[in-house]
């Protein structure tokens, strides 16, 4: 390879330099917080750290492999100090990013350099070729350029990765993707020291260069398909773990509901005795006695001042719990639902869609609240549900903010199941997504569809079933 000059090999690092730190900003600052100003220091700091390693390992022989290390602990510090999030979800983005720029950059650079070195003993014909300082700037450039787009590609296309979870789940992805990253740095500090595939003298430098080119393109290549499946894999797991969690939570409320009714059933048969009993009272005038009566029958049979007689006992039941919840806390309550004779949901699956689609509403009023951005009298939520034609519609609306709403735009049947009930979510709103999931889950197995929508601060989402369609397993079907 030709001598370069010291300097020269700073100036032509700049480009990549620059690259890199670019990429990682943007990758980071999809995923964490982070003020303008912050953000400017973090860019400065790296960029210079980044090319202070470059000089001192040109001008000082810092080994390379030192100089990795300080490289991805460069990284690491810098997010950590100017990023705002859990210092386990900052460390989880800086690994991404190291684990990410590492792989591709020695992924492409080895497959580039053996197409280097294939063109230029097959094609131009030279027996022993050397790559050359010019084309070993060239492979590392493109190899830079593609690793920058993977990352910013990537930073898209994560937002399952970085859906809150415990704070361990992300120790336990990071880790094992930097110790791939540092597998990957000795891997390159034995590639300049020489250390090559050798053939025993059987065959020409050529083969030996080539053999261990191709080498390092099928390690690393393997390094990036177990990441990939390690990190997609465990996040998958883990959300299948809290949609199942979440899935039993609601078995324990629908008989809890149920249990709820149940009891005011027997208030009701009860309820002729009850009136004899009352009776007595008010005619010895006795109203203290009467009045604590009330009370315990109130409470025994959860009347309250219930309005919601929806044609469903569980859905009854379950909006008068929502609307406590809403009335405690100063947020404006319309109802009008109406569960047809005809409709073929099962009392389970109405409490699925109707729980979390209320919850949801709840909590996005309640964080509206807390942003004072708002009135506590101007935060509501409606709900209207009743059959039309052959379908069954549920539509729910509640003030909202721009941070609280989720994917927007229409979900059908065909939708669902080509991309699986995990499109729908967007935004990183803990409990959120997963109970959206849910609610997808229902509509996949009524062959329904769903449309979400906002506007003028007021989040509106619409679930279409067909009556008349036969419910499928969910389970059986994905």
């Amino acid at each position: 390879m030709t001598w370069v000059p010291d300097y020269m090999e700073i100036i032509l690092s700049l480009p990549y330099t620059i690259g890199n730190v670019w990429a990682i900003d943007v990758f980071c600052k999809k995923y964490l917080e982070v003020s303008k100003e912050k953000e400017k220091l973090f860019l400065l700091f790296l960029f210079i750290g980044k090319m202070s390693l470059s000089v001192l390992s040109v001008f000082c022989g810092l080994p390379f492999i030192i100089h990795a290390l300080f490289r991805h602990a460069l990284v690491i510090g810098l997010v950590m100090l100017f990023f705002q999030a859990d210092w386990e979800k900052k460390l989880l983005a800086a690994s991404i990013s190291i684990t990410v720029i590492t792989l591709v950059v020695d992924f492409c650079d080895s497959f580039l350099s053996v197409l280097v070195l294939f063109i230029l003993h097959n094609i131009k014909g030279i027996p022993i070729p050397i790559i050359e300082v010019r084309e070993a700037y060239l492979t590392a450039y493109i190899a830079s350029a593609i690793a920058v787009f993977m990352l910013i590609w990537l930073s898209k296309r994560l937002k399952y990765v970085f859906y809150p979870k415990i704070k361990k789940w992300y120790i336990t992805i990071s880790v094992p993707l930097l110790a791939v990253t540092t597998m990957i740095d000795i891997e390159g500090w034995g590639a300049e020291h020489g250390i090559l595939v050798r053939s025993g003298g059987n065959l020409s430098l050529y083969y030996d260069q080539l053999f261990s080119y191709i080498g390092i393109f099928v390690f690393t290549a393997l390094s990036m398909f177990a990441t990939v499946f390690y990190v997609f894999g465990m996040s998958r797991i883990y959300l299948e773990q809290e949609k199942s969690s979440q899935y039993h939570s609601r078995i324990a409320a629908y008989k809890m509901l149920d249990e709820q009714y149940s009891q005011s059933e027997r208030l009701r048969h009860d309820m002729k005795n009850h009136v004899i009993a009352l009776s007595g009272l008010l005619k010895n005038r006795e109203l203290e006695k009467m009045n604590d009566y009330l009370e315990n029958m109130k409470d025994s049979g959860n009347l309250g001042n219930c309005e919601e007689i929806t044609g469903s006992r569980v859905v009854d039941a379950l909006l008068y719990q929502k609307r406590k919840v809403a009335e405690q806390n100063n947020i404006a309550w319309e109802c009008d639902v109406q569960i047809s004779e005809i409709c073929r949901i099962n009392e389970f699956d109405l409490c699925v869609l109707f729980g979390n689609l209320l919850d949801n509403a709840l909590q996005a009023c309640e964080r509206l609240q807390c942003s004072n951005s708002v009135n506590d009298s101007d935060s509501f939520i409606d709900i209207r549900a009743k059959a039309v034609k052959k379908c069954f519609l549920l539509e729910v609306k509640n003030s909202t903010n721009a941070a609280d709403v989720p994917e927007i735009g229409y979900t059908g049947k065909n939708n669902i199941s080509r991309h699986g009930a995990r499109s729908i979510i967007k935004n990183n709103v803990s409990g959120h997504g997963i109970g959206l999931l849910n609610v997808k889950d229902v509509v996949y197995k009524y062959n329904g569809a769903i449309n979400m929508n906002v506007e003028n601060g007021i989040f509106v989402i619409s679930i279409l079933l067909p009556l008349n369609n036969t419910a499928h397993d969910i389970n059986k079907t994905i």
